[in-house]
C-alpha cells in the first residue's frame, strides 16, 4: 500500500470516528475531556491526513 493511499484511508477513518463522536456523544460526560470536542479534533486531524494523502496522490501522478 502506498503512503498516499495509507494517508487517505487513515484520514477517512479518523474523520468518520470524529464525526460520530461529535454528533452522538453530546450527553455523555467523561471526567477528563468532552467527547464532542475530541470529535472536532479528530475531524481536523482526519481532514489534514486526507488533504496530505490527496496532495501526495496528485504529486505522484503528475511526475
Amino acid at each position: 500500500m502506498s503512503r498516499a493511499r495509507k494517508n487517505l484511508l487513515e484520514g477517512t477513518v479518523t474523520l468518520a470516528i470524529g464525526l460520530v463522536l461529535w454528533m452522538f456523544t453530546g450527553g455523555v460526560e467523561v471526567p477528563v475531556v468532552t467527547l464532542t470536542k475530541a470529535g472536532v479534533v479528530l475531524m481536523c486531524v482526519g481532514g489534514l491526513q486526507v488533504t496530505v494523502g490527496a496532495y501526495q496522490t496528485v504529486r505522484t501522478s503528475v511526475r
